[in-house]
């Protein structure tokens, strides 16, 4: 962390910053483990976090891969008119299926992730919901193909190197990091009522602990953390340690969409999986057949970026940069004022 973000965000110091990467490490490690770690008091770390909390700088949550339980995930673009984009982006955030909203096009444009856990919620919304809006212009969903980086996978550029591989080995690992994987896989799996209260649980709080898991299922806590386990093996969920960019001192962010030559498509997708800057990449379908979401620290790094790093990949045939006006949702939580809203603050708004 350098000390021009740092003297940017007076509300994140130091300690902060190193705390937020021991989470995305071990989200589920203890506040003993990271404190013994990182070279603070127990006490510290609990009261930093808490903090963090607060001021919706992170959320540390359980975020369900609707793919591991048979079902795909679409990326959709709305052209709305004038006056309309903000009344359908809100109550598109409110929807527990729709886990990422974002206003651009000058405000015309409202791009959404659809994470539907069953076939009838995704038609319901994709097929008649929407296309009977009077206010929606023109519709358009991608189905997500291949994804390259997200969720666990994406580690931001400005906590590399802030612990030691030394430190970051200590903490362990809750769950692999996110590897290259079809979207949905041949042999879905089947969740019991039990694994569905954990998970209703863990999207609340993804550091919930064994003992609240297992009174959520009624489980001892040692059946809730073999459960847990086999939940994460199995990609069903990860822990999501979510960050507000501009408490980081990122203040511009993009959907970028790429359209590539057929045979340099998985090349292209995988080394944006590499770039610091790029938090989300995926192979999709329809007119571009790639899309992704890069995070800068203004308008001109984003251009000198795009320009230089992605316009220069082989393979790509050109590319649309559409910058966020504003972030509604990022990976199920509600956004305000460039900062994570608590879920009981979001329940509080509904």
């Amino acid at each position: 962390m350098t000390r021009a973000l740092m003297a940017e965000s007076a509300a994140v110091q130091p300690d902060d910053v190193r705390i937020i990467r021991a989470l995305q490490v071990a989200p589920r490690a203890s506040f003993a483990s990271i404190a013994a770690v990182l070279g603070l008091s127990e006490g510290a770390v609990g009261r930093r976090y808490r903090r963090l909390l607060a001021d919706g700088v992170i959320r540390v949550a359980g975020v369900v891969d609707p793919g591991a339980l048979g079902q795909s995930r679409w990326l959709v673009r709305l052209r709305c008119r004038p006056g309309s984009v903000t009344a359908i982006a809100d109550a598109l955030a409110q929807r527990d299926d729709v886990s990422w909203v974002a206003l651009g096009a000058a405000g015309s444009e409202i791009t959404c992730a659809v994470r539907s856990r069953t076939r009838e919620q995704r038609e319901e919304l994709l097929g008649r919901r929407l296309p009977r809006t009077a206010a929606v212009i023109d519709i358009n969903a991608s189905a997500i193909l291949r994804q390259f980086v997200g969720g666990r996978g994406h580690y931001w550029a400005a906590l590399r190197g802030t612990l030691t591989p030394q430190q970051e080995s200590t903490l362990g690992s809750d769950g692999a990091p996110f590897a290259e994987s079809p979207v949905v896989p041949r042999v879905p799996v089947h969740l019991d009522p039990e694994d569905e209260k954990m998970l209703d649980l863990l999207a609340v709080d993804g550091r919930a602990g064994l003992v609240d898991l297992g009174a959520a299922a009624n489980l001892t806590p040692g059946r809730a953390s073999r459960r847990l386990h086999a939940l994460l093996r199995r990609r069903v969920v990860h822990i999501d340690v979510e960050i507000a960019p501009a408490a980081l001192g990122y203040h511009a962010r993009a959907n970028l969409w790429l359209r590539a030559h057929p045979t340099a498509v998985k090349d292209i997708g995988r080394t944006l999986a590499q770039e610091p800057h790029i938090a989300f990449a995926a192979a999709v379908s329809g007119p571009y057949n790639l899309q992704a979401v890069a995070h800068c620290r203004d308008l001109d790094e984003l251009f000198e970026y795009t320009s230089d790093r992605i316009g220069s990949l082989s393979g790509l045939q050109s590319m649309e940069v559409s910058p966020v006006l504003r972030q509604i949702k990022q990976a199920g939580t509600l956004v305000s004022g460039e900062r994570l809203v608590p879920p009981h603050r979001a329940r509080a708004r509904r």
